[in-house]
């Protein structure tokens, strides 16, 4: 028998002790505070003439050595009877646990599906076990997520590093490759390397927004985004994209890392995904006990079916809008980790003239709401 079986039969038997002692400790109290006293009372039986006053005799009911007897043969024969009902009573509480055991041992990484479904009656065993399959569905969420990530990763890192070897064999292959071919190999095998190790970079950054925050600092994301766009309005002047702001002060708090990567992936996402003579609006507000961060865009028309989509990894936009293939399609990914590891809201639309509008909303002040 194995130690969950006798740790199993081990509860029910205690549990059945208990419940049998209750029994049977109920079952003397009434013999001795119930029962003894009566046997002491005698009964009492009139005589002489009707009118006659106060004449009784007395004779005796059931005498104490006749209950006494009774009463232990009783409790001889509630001792099988209490345990066989304590053993009853005690199945019956323990049947949600034992499903439970059953269910849980037959769980695994490759079988997140099954669930208790406990049912009725409501109690605290059928609750640990609702609460149990909540936990099993978001385990299987998060394997699922964790499979499909680790494959989209390595197909994207795949790609550069085969190409970087066919450029290595090609050039080497050449026997009347020159000094010029050599370099210029050298030049594109350097920007196939500078692309791998800004994935990794990408990929590190969405690992540490989703691990979660450990900093929570105050901070005005009208600052960060000053910041952010100052270092961008090259790039969007290049691309012939006007870059507008509407800032107020807006007072959170939060790792000032993280939320420096989420303006910066939502600011580079609305360049990168616009046309020439398109633009790029940035607002922040407080409102409430909220404040706001909006980045809206110029841009494609986006089906609002797609828009869900693009916040998972490694899910872009159309894969060519102008004979390029810019970004990883981990910008929104990063942006919606870290939203989530701050405990705000993210809210995205697509514009009817194309592009989008998305919507960061923290807690104001010097403290998370941390739920």
């Amino acid at each position: 028998m194995t130690p969950q079986k006798l740790a199993r039969r081990s509860l029910q038997t205690r549990l059945a002790l208990a419940y049998a002692a209750g029994i049977y400790t109920a079952a003397v109290l009434v013999l001795v505070f119930v029962a003894v006293p009566l046997a002491s009372i005698q009964a009492a039986t009139p005589i002489g003439h009707p009118s006659s006053s106060a004449i009784t005799e007395t004779g005796p009911g059931i005498s104490l050595p006749q209950l006494l007897t009774g009463s232990a043969v009783a409790l001889v024969i509630l001792i099988p009877v209490a345990l066989a009902l304590g053993w009853y009573v005690a199945g019956r509480f323990l049947h949600p646990l034992r499903a439970i055991t059953a269910t849980a041992q037959l769980i695994s990484a490759g079988n997140l599906h099954r669930r208790l479904d406990l049912g009725e009656p409501t109690d605290e065993l059928t609750e640990l076990g609702h609460t149990l399959d909540d936990l099993f569905a978001r385990l299987q969420a998060s394997f699922d997520a964790q499979r499909h990530f680790v494959a989209n990763a390595s197909h994207e890192l795949r790609t550069p590093l085969a190409g970087l070897r066919t450029l290595l064999e090609v050039a080497l292959a050449d026997p009347d490759a020159d000094t010029d071919t050599l370099r210029s190999a050298c030049q594109e095998a350097l920007a196939l390397g500078g692309y791998q190790e800004r994935l990794v970079q990408a990929l590190l950054t969405l690992a540490t927004s989703e691990r979660g925050v450990t900093r929570w600092d105050t901070l005005d994301l009208a600052h960060v985004v000053e910041g952010v766009l100052a270092s961008r309005r090259d790039q969007a002047t290049q691309k012939g994209i006007d870059l507008a702001e509407h800032l107020t002060p807006a007072v959170t708090a939060g790792d000032p890392r993280l939320i420096e990567s989420l303006v910066a992936n939502l600011i580079d996402n609305a360049i990168r995904h616009n046309h020439a003579d398109g633009h790029v609006k940035v607002t922040t507000q407080t409102s409430g006990t909220q404040v706001a961060l909006t980045v809206t865009n110029s841009g494609p028309v986006i089906p609002d079916n797609q828009i869900q989509r693009l916040f998972h990894p490694f899910q872009k936009q159309a894969p060519d809008r102008h004979g390029s293939r810019d970004g990883y399609g981990l910008g929104l990914a990063i942006v919606n980790a870290v939203t989530q590891a701050h405990h705000a809201t993210l809210t995205t639309s697509a514009r009817p003239e194309g592009g989008l509008s998305i919507t960061v909303r923290f807690a104001h002040g010097s403290h998370p709401n941390s739920p």
